[in-house]
């Protein structure tokens, strides 16, 4: 086998093509490098092989570590050792970081979206009011309440995802990625993955109803509503009306309104299950249902929280650490050598191929008997 260049391994990466590089001894050795390509960490590494830091900036250094004869058996034990020093620093404060996260009540990103701060707060606020005092009573009355909203979710991600991720790493199976890189949080067994949390896609579960021939959540809620005079609110958007006539619907007490929860969440758990059993269809639609600015075809884990006491509560799961430790765990020590399995969907016309797997983490009824 031809070594890889460093020069060809960072085209393979920079085209998604990671498991032509999983594939190559140099592929994994360069992934690994890659995962640890802050100047400082390589600064490390080339101390703990004993070699003389090379006299060259910063940028360079990635591509001389690759061209040094530093075994991977030296990579993995510096990047073992820099990890450690970082969890323990964070281990320090876990519990009462897992309590303080537990008083987040509410999660309502308060119509301030993710990666569209700047433009919401431009299109609703700047360009939009001309007059000085009736600017400061929407931003005393709107913008500040939203913002709270807005920080206090960005907040409760940042942490849980830390929390999640340290969950992963510290498996005797799993080698970190110890620098912010693109596409790779962790390699399981040499098989790099980028950790994705989500829940039960309403896109998808919207699919699966009508390949059923079942008619969609929110028509029939409505049409239940309508027939047990429950008000139906005209402000929300369909996300939220869907939650709100769920909820109404759930709470009054006539057998149809019941039955009709019932069917509903049936639907639901079924659909879990057979997620939990075959994944191979949502993984394709996942990938193939991308936003366009973020698309990728990296490996991806997706951890699929579901809360089957409430399926709107689902994002109350990303703080329960023992419940997540218990399925991760169980997963990372069955996976073997195959943590995934290969996956081809389409975008836009290509052809692309990854690895992926699903870990189902739910709390149902069973659980709180």
């Amino acid at each position: 086998m031809i070594p890889l260049t460093f020069e060809q391994a960072d085209a393979l990466f920079r085209q998604d093509k990671l498991n032509q590089l999983v594939a190559d001894p140099d592929g994994r050795r360069f992934l690994k490098l890659r995962s640890m390509s802050r100047p400082e960490y390589l600064e490390r590494l080339f101390k703990s092989a004993g070699i003389e830091r090379p006299n060259i900036g910063s940028r360079q250094l990635f591509a001389d570590a690759f061209s040094a004869e530093i075994s991977v058996a030296t990579i993995e034990t510096c990047i073992r050792e820099i990890y450690r020093e970082e969890r323990e620093r964070r281990l320090a404060n876990e519990a009462e970081l897992v309590n303080q996260l537990y008083r987040v009540q509410e999660f309502n990103w308060g119509g301030l979206h993710q990666n569209s701060l700047e433009k919401t707060i431009v299109d609703n606020y700047v360009k939009k009011i001309t007059n000085y005092k009736v600017l400061c009573q929407h931003i005393e009355n709107e913008l500040l309440t939203s913002m709270r909203s807005y920080v206090i979710c960005s907040w409760y991600n940042h942490w849980t995802s830390i929390i999640i991720e340290d969950i992963f790493k510290v498996h005797e199976n799993v080698l970190p990625a110890v620098g912010l890189v693109k596409k790779i949080d962790f390699f399981v067994h040499d098989t790099p993955f980028d950790l994705k949390v989500t829940y039960l896609p309403e896109g998808y579960l919207s699919r699966k109803r009508k390949v059923a021939r079942q008619r969609p959540e929110l028509t029939l809620l409505k049409q239940a509503a309508r027939e047990n005079g429950i008000p139906i609110a005209a402000d929300l958007a369909d996300a939220a009306l869907l939650q709100d006539l769920w909820t109404k619907v759930s709470d009054h007490p006539s057998s149809t309104c019941k039955e009709l929860v019932a069917e509903l969440q049936n639907f639901r758990n079924e659909l879990v299950d057979e997620i939990e059993q075959d994944p191979t269809d949502v993984i394709r639609w996942l990938y193939e249902n991308q936003g366009e600015r973020r698309f990728d075809a990296s490996n991806r884990l997706f951890l699929l929280l579901v809360d089957q006491r409430n399926y709107f509560d689902s994002w109350k799961l990303k703080r329960a650490k023992h419940l997540m430790e218990k399925k991760i765990n169980d997963y990372l020590n069955s996976c073997g050598n195959s943590p995934g399995q290969r996956i081809e969907f389409d975008w836009k016309g290509e052809r692309y191929s990854t690895v992926s797997n699903v870990i189902v983490v739910r709390h149902d009824l069973a659980q709180q008997r």
